[in-house]
């Protein structure tokens, strides 16, 4: 990779967000709590870092567009149709990531 351009780099993490977030969108069973658990991270932290991105290159994009581009629709409409409650079981394991 020593070879490669920053212009090479950016299109291939670029590719590899756009693929992350087609798996995502495949994969709406998977909840946001379980992806905390298992990696720390999920669909509302992926669209903070966009929007901190946008910021960051004098984009203008507002919160709601960010959680769109990684949602795939409106955040609401992601929340109503796909997200479940979370479990006993969900919510001890994440407080038990919390004190890792």
């Amino acid at each position: 990779m020593a070879c490669m351009t920053d212009n090479d780099r950016d299109k291939l993490d670029a590719a590899v967000m756009r693929r992350l977030i087609a798996h995502l969108d495949a994969h709406k069973d998977v909840q946001n709590i379980d992806l905390m658990i298992l990696a720390g991270f999920c669909r509302n932290c992926l669209s903070k870092w966009y929007l901190a991105a946008a910021d960051e290159h004098g984009a203008n994009v507002s919160c709601e567009e960010a959680r769109e581009r990684i949602y795939g629709m409106p955040y609401d409409q992601w929340k109503a149709q796909y997200q479940t409650p979370a479990t006993p079981e969900q919510l001890a394991a994440m407080e038990s990531r919390k004190k890792d």
